[in-house]
């Protein structure tokens, strides 16, 4: 068994009002940012787990994703898996450093 971090983003879908986002594009544009185009806000979560091998820690990611850390419905995900070497040390896990997207048939 292997420990991974998962580095994981989620999102509102483009389709979804951000009001949040919005509401900080604004901010920055009173302060004189004027060039800001838009602001999306999203969550980032760390989550840290053992596993057989590199295809069982991304299924498992994954699975977590798309049950409890997103709401399919209205959000998207995205995360990257890192091996754990000692305590917060970490080093990318080969093909698994690319992100793997939770945008499949979510539109």
């Amino acid at each position: 068994m292997s420990n991974y971090v998962a580095k994981v983003q989620v999102q509102l879908k483009a389709s979804v009002f951000d009001p949040q986002g919005h509401a900080v594009e604004q901010a920055l544009h009173s302060l004189g940012h004027g060039g800001v185009r838009r602001v999306r806000m999203g969550k980032s979560m760390e989550v840290h787990l053992e596993a057989a091998d590199e295809q069982s820690a991304t299924a498992q990611v994954r699975q977590m994703c798309e049950t409890v850390l997103c709401n399919p419905v209205m959000e998207t995900f995205s995360f990257t898996l890192e091996i754990e070497k000692n305590g917060d040390e970490v080093d990318p896990v080969g093909q698994l450093a690319e992100i793997a997207q939770g945008r499949q048939n979510r539109t």
